[in-house]
């Protein structure tokens, strides 16, 4: 005979007779229950990730991961801060900048964030030579009053590349007539899309040496790393503080960002647990599959019991059937679930484009298309989290039936 006994009727059981084909339509039912919970949780989870990863690629993508800034409006003996943070084995990469707020008119107006950096080390930390629509950033030498702008505030500003933008910043020049705001025509020789109005509609990049011309600096106002891992941020940030003195303040792409990135760490995880009670009603809808096989069956325990089956082997046929259900299911969920938040990009661009339809404009949202990034731990998480909740649905069920007594349950067959 089949051995394990248990695991040989519990696999039985599993299977409906043809005078009562009720319980095999309650199995599936479990199991279609456990992988549609699965499936949703896998994806959702999928597409939080989308998003938490979309956020930070673009939005580190124009900021670094940290900034070196002095207490004044320029870094005292900077080359020396310079150096020292390049020393450091976590920094990747180190640039020079100067970062002052401006108004540009051309045929509109608009104030913007205007970004003194030098072309050749900036690509060491941000990715914006990479977004570069029109132009490139190597256009932005010495003395040559050059600029590069994001395409929205390109658009507001009604200028494009070969136009010219006049620059007025918060610096005073003494007339006079009094102090007025120093003004410099600068010319538009490229224009960059980050995918993050933040950036696109207020960014504006010219020459570090032009920055400071104009602004009457002697030198940068701080200095932007790139780390090897961006969540070492802080204790890296703490390191070169202590390195470098009081007069210099170091802050993270975490201070800077830090609302945006905890709501979404918060978001995920109540998705997660909203989502988890989906898994629980399944379960308990294999609770009551359970309870009904245990009545339906109550003659054949009885039997067993009366032919030696100890409690603990009821238990155990009970349990199996109930595990073989969760495990169905969640192989079922796992595997649907994981093609579909593989191919959920391409299905929700299949449905915009059949239906009309736009879920994520691009005027609303910084993201216009529906992310969707699966992590394999994710997966992991779900399937150990719905195995255990089905294997604990088994023990209520299976402790009845182990506590069925064969004389009451043969007292009228």
């Amino acid at each position: 005979m089949f051995r394990p006994l248990e695991l040989f009727i519990g696999l039985r059981y599993t299977r409906a007779k043809r005078r009562n084909q009720f319980i095999s339509f309650i199995s599936t039912v479990s199991i279609v229950c456990i992988a549609i919970s699965v499936i949703a949780l896998i994806t959702v989870m999928s597409v939080m990730n989308g998003f938490d990863f979309q956020m930070r690629s673009r939005i580190l993508g124009a900021v670094s991961h940290a900034t070196i800034s002095g207490i004044g409006e320029s870094m005292q003996d900077w080359p020396r801060a310079l150096q020292i943070a390049e020393a450091n084995p976590h920094v990747q990469g180190a640039a020079p900048y100067v970062e002052t707020e401006a108004y540009l008119s051309a045929q509109h107006s608009s104030g913007a964030l205007v970004r003194g950096i030098e072309p050749a080390l900036e690509p060491k930390v941000d990715d914006i030579n990479q977004h570069m629509v029109q132009g490139k950033l190597s256009d932005l030498t010495p003395d040559s009053w050059n600029i590069v702008l994001g395409k929205e505030l390109a658009m507001s500003l009604g200028v494009g590349v070969g136009d010219r933008v006049t620059m007025a910043v918060q610096q005073l020049r003494a007339t006079p007539m009094g102090g007025v705001p120093r003004m410099r025509s600068f010319h538009v020789v490229g224009v960059f899309e980050l995918g993050m109005e933040q950036f696109d509609s207020g960014l504006a990049l010219v020459n570090m040496g032009d920055a400071q011309k104009l602004n009457s600096l002697t030198g940068p106002t701080g200095i932007r790393l790139r780390l090897d891992d961006l969540f070492s941020a802080r204790p890296v940030a703490s390191e070169l503080a202590d390195k470098l003195g009081q007069v210099y303040r170091v802050q993270t792409w975490m201070d800077t960002n830090s609302n945006l990135f905890s709501a979404l760490s918060m978001e995920k995880m109540v998705m997660f647990v909203i989502l988890s009670l989906i898994i629980l009603v399944a379960v308990i809808n294999l609770i009551s599959m359970l309870m009904m096989l245990v009545t339906d069956k109550q003659a054949d325990i009885a039997i067993l019991r009366t032919l030696g089956a100890t409690p603990r082997s009821i238990m155990g046929m009970f349990m199996v059937q109930g595990v073989l259900v969760g495990f169905v299911g969640i192989g079922f969920g796992v595997g649907l679930g994981s093609l579909l938040s593989w191919k959920l990009p391409g299905i929700i661009k299949w449905i915009e484009h059949t239906f009309h339809v736009t879920f994520l404009s691009p005027d609303v949202y910084y993201i216009s298309e529906v992310p969707s990034l699966l992590l394999w731990h994710d997966v992991l998480w779900v399937s150990l989290l719905t195995f255990t909740f089905s294997l604990l649905a088994t023990l209520y069920p299976a402790w009845r039936a182990s506590r069925t007594q064969p004389a009451q349950a043969l007292r009228y067959e």
